[in-house]
């Protein structure tokens, strides 16, 4: 499987077209939500037939990633992007 360029962290109304929107320009794209039924929903809706790789845990969403990792966090501003920051750092290497 070939590794995803770009990844999104919260697929709400922006994160959503976000990343559709990066896929249309020939990027493939990572996605992942807290909550797993946004994740399937775009994967089983309009990610069909495009690159769109989804995860349902932050070890396998880093892990679909290319190096160095490029990841934009689309949540709600605040301690939501604390957390996701703090889940994710363990995961990440220099330079990602």
């Amino acid at each position: 499987m070939s590794k995803a360029q770009f990844g999104v962290v919260g697929l709400g109304v922006m994160g959503r077209n976000l990343a559709l929107n990066v896929e249309s320009r020939g990027y493939t794209v990572a996605v992942y939500n807290r909550t797993e039924s946004k994740t399937k929903e775009l994967l089983e809706g309009e990610g069909i037939g495009r690159s769109v790789l989804g995860a349902y845990s932050y070890d396998a969403f880093v892990e679909l990633l290319e190096r160095p990792r490029r990841i934009l966090v689309m949540v709600k501003a605040g301690p939501a992007v604390d957390a996701v920051i703090e889940d994710l750092k363990p995961l990440l290497d220099e330079g990602d």
